[in-house]
């Protein structure tokens, strides 16, 4: 894919070379960077990906996508500057992967509790009625039978998108993924289109990332204001912020409880 055409999605402020260079692969981590990949330089909480960019361009980056130039460009090599590299890498990765969430039904599953559970429990349920499903969760990712190992409760963008992809082509249908405080807020989920997003509980955790409970709510509570029109909310109304979340979604809202009048009401039995 040619990067005029990876950029499609991405408002690029400056492109320094050519823009008709084919990119074979697109990467984050500089130390799986091959000949012919495009490396985005993404600011994390740890490091700073534009001081790998040297690196990546040592093996073989042909583009650099970041948000400050390098003091010495490298001849042959194309630099693409955008405001926010962290958000264009997902786009870009969705773009380079065929845009795989325009052919799956991706459900995001968010809260402090229950995530890995409910998306389980979904993708079972879904395989027991005779669909192809996907899985993304913190124990393991499944494209229908198949496992496949994890290492985050929401993969970075680029594993992400190719997982999404290899969903696609083993024909499945639905994809459940948890979605967690940190991936929304570190934009890993940026260019996927979900079809619904579901809300579990709040309480206090990670506070050590999100400094403050409100930071955390509004890290939890911007994947609803993000959804399409299109999609649906289910939101558990028995916390009290079940509806605070879905207050600014365009989506279709749902609710479900165990105690208050809801659209869907549950029972232990």
């Amino acid at each position: 894919m040619k990067i005029k055409e990876l950029l499609g999605a991405v408002r690029a402020t400056e492109i320094v070379g050519a823009s008709e260079i084919e990119i074979t692969g697109v990467n984050i981590d500089s130390r799986l960077v091959e000949p012919g990949h495009l490396f985005m330089a993404v600011r994390g909480t740890q490091t700073d990906g534009h001081a790998y960019i040297a690196t990546a361009i040592e093996k073989g980056a042909t583009a650099i996508l970041c948000e400050e130039i390098p003091a010495e460009l490298v001849a042959g090599v194309t630099y693409i500057v955008v405001t926010d590299s962290e958000e264009a890498a997902g786009k870009i990765a969705t773009t380079f992967y065929n845009n795989p969430t325009s052919k799956i039904k991706l459900v995001g599953v968010t809260g402090t509790n229950g995530k890995t559970t409910i998306a389980t429990l979904l993708y079972d349920t879904f395989r027991y009625l005779g669909h192809k499903v996907g899985l993304l969760s913190t124990v393991c990712n499944y494209i229908d039978d198949k496992p496949v190992p994890t290492e985050h409760t929401t993969p970075d963008p680029i594993t992400l998108n190719r997982l999404l992809s290899q969903m696609v082509e083993a024909g499945c249908e639905y994809a459940f993924m948890e979605v967690s405080s940190h991936a929304i807020a570190q934009k890993r989920i940026s260019g996927l289109t979900f079809a619904g997003g579901i809300f579990t509980n709040l309480t206090r955790d990670h506070l050590d990332y999100h400094q403050t409970v409100e930071n955390y709510l509004k890290a939890k509570k911007k994947f609803f204001d993000d959804l399409p029109k299109k999609a649906f909310s289910l939101t558990n109304i028995d916390d009290k912020n079940g509806l605070v979340m879905t207050q600014n979604t365009r989506s279709k809202v749902y609710t479900y409880s165990l105690r208050n009048l809801s659209d869907f009401k549950g029972r232990v039995l």
